[in-house]
C-alpha cells in the first residue's frame, strides 16, 4: 500500500518552525545566548560555585534543553535543507558538543561548553557578515601568508648565519631564528630584548631588524587588513544589490498590476460607452 503524508505532522512542523524562527524567539534565543555566557564564566569562579554552584548548574541545564528544543523544531521544519545551511549545521554542532557525555578521557568537552557563546554570530547579521567575509578573503589571506612565510624564511636565514655563533638561544637554528623573528615582528621587547643585546656585539643589526620590521609588520599588515575590509565591502554591496534587486523586482510586479487593473477599467469604461451609444430603432 502507498504510505499516506501525515498533513498534521506537517503542519505542526511547518507552525512550529515559523515560531521558533520569528524575530521574537530568537531574540529571547540571544538573551538566553548571554545569560550562558555570564553563567559559564561564573563557573570558573571557585568562590561563586561554592555559594551559588548548584542554582547555576541548573540554569545552565535549563538553557541547554532551550537549545536542544529549538534544534530539534528547526530540524524539524526543514528537514534535509537544515544541515545545507553552514549556519544552522554550526548551531547543531555547537549544542551537540554540549550535550556529549564527559568521560574521564575527554574532559575537554567540557571547556568546548563555552562554544555555545559563539552562536550570538548566527543570530546577529552584522556578525554573520564579518564571519562570511573572513571566510570569503582566505584565498587572498593565504597568497599574503604564502609570502610572509618567505620573507620569514629568507630572514630566518640571514640572521642564522650572521647571529648564530653569539647568540646561540635566539639565533642558534632556522627554528630558533624563526620563533625570534616572529617576536620581532609582534613589536614584543623586540628592541630592549633582543635587537640592543645583538647590537652591542653587531652594531649595525639595525641595518636587518628595521627593514624586517618595515615588511613583516606594517606592510603586511597592512595587506591582511586591506583584503579583509575589500571582502567586506564586496559582500555590504552584493547585499545591496540583492535588496535593490528585491525593491525592483517588488515595483515591476506592482507596475504590472496597477497596468492591469487599468487596462481593465479602460476595457469597462468603453464598454460602457458603447451601451450608451446604441439607441433604440424608430417604431422598436
Amino acid at each position: 500500500m502507498t504510505a499516506v503524508a501525515d498533513p498534521v505532522g506537517r503542519g505542526f512542523w511547518h507552525r512550529a518552525g515559523v515560531w521558533v524562527e520569528s524575530p521574537p524567539v530568537q531574540w529571547f534565543v540571544t538573551a538566553l545566548i548571554v545569560v550562558n555566557a555570564v553563567i559559564l564564566g561564573l563557573e570558573t569562579s571557585q568562590t561563586v560555585m561554592a555559594v551559588a554552584g548548584p542554582a547555576l548548574l541548573l540554569v545552565d541545564k535549563v538553557i541547554l534543553a532551550v537549545f536542544t528544543l529549538e534544534i530539534a523544531l528547526r530540524i524539524g521544519h526543514r528537514r534535509l535543507s537544515f544541515f545545507r545551511d553552514g549556519w544552522s549545521v554550526f548551531d547543531f554542532a555547537v549544542v551537540a558538543i554540549a550535550l556529549a557525555p564527559v568521560m574521564p578521557g575527554l574532559s575537554v568537552l567540557r571547556a568546548l561548553r563555552v562554544l555555545r557563546v559563539l552562536r550570538l554570530i548566527t543570530v546577529m547579521p552584522r556578525l554573520k557578515m564579518v564571519v562570511r567575509a573572513l571566510l570569503s578573503s582566505l584565498p587572498g589571506l593565504g597568497s599574503i601568508a604564502l609570502l610572509q612565510a618567505l620573507i620569514f624564511y629568507v630572514a630566518a636565514v640571514i640572521a642564522t648565519k650572521l647571529f648564530a655563533a653569539d647568540f646561540p638561544d635566539w639565533f642558534g637554528s632556522i627554528g630558533q631564528s624563526l620563533y625570534t623573528l616572529f617576536q620581532v615582528m609582534t613589536l614584543e621587547s623586540w628592541s630592549m630584548g633582543i635587537v640592543r643585546p645583538v647590537m652591542e656585539v653587531y652594531p649595525y643589526a639595525w641595518a636587518f631588524f628595521v627593514p624586517f620590521i618595515l615588511i613583516a609588520t606594517f606592510t603586511m599588515l597592512n595587506l591582511f587588513i586591506a583584503v579583509i575590509v575589500s571582502a567586506m565591502q564586496a559582500i555590504q554591496h552584493d547585499e545591496t544589490e540583492a535588496v535593490t534587486q528585491e525593491i525592483r523586482t517588488a515595483t515591476h510586479d506592482e507596475t504590472e498590476t496597477i497596468l492591469g487593473e487599468l487596462k481593465r477599467l479602460r476595457a469597462e469604461v468603453e464598454a460602457l460607452r458603447g451601451t450608451m451609444n446604441v439607441r433604440p430603432a424608430p417604431g422598436d
